[in-house]
């Protein structure tokens, strides 16, 4: 039984671990093109593109295209900027200066 167990854990706290964030698309035999459905945009199947909610697709699904700052110090903050599709992490005070000292999860 413990055998069993500690594989469990282990993928336990890996799941934990990841936040990326991913959809499934089932895509129908003979399609030659296929709708996104954040920007409503269509695709030639077997083409990939990044809509405007900052997701890089295909027509068999949509992954996150940005990772998520974890750990970041006390002294800054994480800021969304959708123009680059990524956060951009800097000191509280000084917007200007970036800072470095942290992990990213996903993508």
């Amino acid at each position: 039984m413990q055998k069993y167990l500690t594989p469990a854990l282990l993928l336990c706290a890996l799941l934990s671990l990841s936040d990326a964030f991913c959809t499934a698309k089932v895509p129908t035999i003979g399609m030659t093109h296929c709708q996104d459905d954040v920007d409503k945009t269509w695709h030639a199947v077997g083409s990939s593109w990044r809509n405007s909610a900052c997701m890089d697709c295909t027509c068999d699904g949509c992954c996150s295209a940005y990772g998520i700052p974890r750990g970041i110090p006390d002294d800054c903050v994480s800021v969304f900027d959708w123009k680059a599709c990524d956060y951009i992490v800097h000191k509280k005070d000084d917007p200007t200066v970036l800072c470095t000292n942290y992990a990213r999860v996903g993508k």
